[in-house]
C-alpha cells in the first residue's frame, strides 16, 4: 500500500512537470490502471519486417487477382466492352498498378488465355506420353480432364468471346490460333495417330477427324455461355452424359471392328465397310 501511494505521488509529480491539471492526471492514471486490471494493454506494433513480408505477399498475389478479375469481365462483357479500369477496380487496385504488370488490354487478355488454357498443353502432352491404357481410354480421359479444367469453368467463355470477336481483333485472333487452336489440334491428332498406330482405330483423314473430337467441346461451351439461354429446357442437359454419348458415337466410328460376313443382295451392300457409290456416279456408268 505504501509502495502504491509512492508510485501515485511520483506519477502526479511528473504530470505537474508536463503541465497537466490534477483532474487530467487522475484521469490518465485511472485509465491506465483500469486497462491493466482488465488485462488490456496496447497491442504491440508490428515490426517493419512483418509489414514488409505482408506487403511482398500482397504484391505477389496481385497478378493472379488481376487475371481472375479480367477473366470474369472478359467472359461477362466481351473483349471490346471490357475496360482496364473496370478490371483494376474489381481487383481492388488502381489502373496504374494494373499497367505495372500488363502494359495493355491485349497483353492482359493474352495472359488470361495462357493462365487458363494455353498453359495446360505442356502438361497434357506429358500425360499422353506416359498414359498406360488403350487409346479409347485416352480419349475418354481427355474429355474428362477438359471438362473439369476448362469446360465447366469460366475459362470456357473465352471460346464464345473468340467466336464473336476474332474478326474485329486480328492480333488477338492470331495469338489465339497459335497458342490454343494449333496446340489443341496437334494434341488431338497425336491421340488419333496413337490409336491408328496401335491398330485400335481404323485409318481416317486426320485433318477432319480432329474436328470430330472438337465438335462436342465447342457445342458444350456455346451451350453454357450462349445457346442454352435460348432453349427452354436448357437445364435438362447434363454435360457429363452428353460427353459420354458423344464419346461412344465417336469411338463407334473410329474403332476397328471385325468384318461382317459377306451377304448377298442389297443387305450385303449395307453391311459392307465400303460405301455405295453416289447415285450420280452409278448413273454415269450405265450404258
Amino acid at each position: 500500500m505504501h509502495r502504491s501511494n509512492a508510485k501515485r505521488r511520483a506519477f502526479l509529480a511528473a504530470c505537474d512537470k508536463a503541465a497537466l491539471t490534477r483532474p487530467q492526471a487522475l484521469a490518465t492514471l485511472l485509465t491506465s490502471q483500469s486497462l491493466k486490471i482488465a488485462g488490456l494493454t496496447t497491442p504491440p506494433q508490428p515490426s517493419s519486417a512483418t509489414t514488409s513480408t505482408k506487403r511482398e505477399r500482397r504484391k505477389e498475389a496481385r497478378p493472379g487477382e488481376l487475371l481472375e478479375a479480367a477473366l470474369d469481365l472478359f467472359v461477362e462483357k466481351g473483349f471490346a466492352a471490357t475496360r482496364v479500369d473496370e478490371v483494376a477496380a474489381r481487383a481492388g487496385v488502381s489502373k496504374g498498378t494494373l499497367f505495372l504488370y500488363f502494359p495493355s488490354k491485349e497483353e492482359l487478355f493474352k495472359a488470361v488465355v495462357r493462365e487458363n488454357i494455353a498453359g495446360r498443353f505442356a502438361e497434357w502432352n506429358s500425360e499422353l506420353e506416359t498414359f498406360v491404357g488403350t487409346t479409347s481410354e485416352v480419349l475418354r480421359y481427355c474429355y474428362q480432364v477438359w471438362w473439369e479444367r476448362i469446360g465447366c469453368t469460366k475459362a470456357s467463355g473465352i471460346t464464345k468471346l473468340m467466336l464473336s470477336e476474332a474478326q474485329n481483333f486480328p492480333e488477338i485472333a492470331q495469338f489465339y490460333q497459335h497458342e490454343v487452336i494449333l496446340p489443341g489440334q496437334a494434341l488431338i491428332r497425336r491421340i488419333l495417330e496413337r490409336g491408328i498406330a496401335r491398330g485400335e482405330f481404323r485409318p481416317v483423314n486426320l485433318d477432319y477427324a480432329v474436328y470430330l473430337v472438337l465438335a462436342p467441346m465447342i457445342f458444350l461451351m456455346m451451350w453454357k455461355h450462349s445457346v442454352g439461354a435460348c432453349v427452354p429446357d436448357a437445364q435438362e442437359l447434363t454435360p457429363e452424359q452428353y460427353i459420354e454419348t458423344q464419346i461412344d458415337n465417336i469411338l463407334h466410328g473410329l474403332c476397328v471392328r471385325p468384318e461382317a460376313p459377306a451377304a448377298s443382295g442389297a443387305a450385303g451392300t449395307l453391311l459392307s465397310d465400303k460405301p455405295s457409290p453416289p447415285p450420280s456416279f452409278a448413273r454415269s456408268r450405265t450404258p
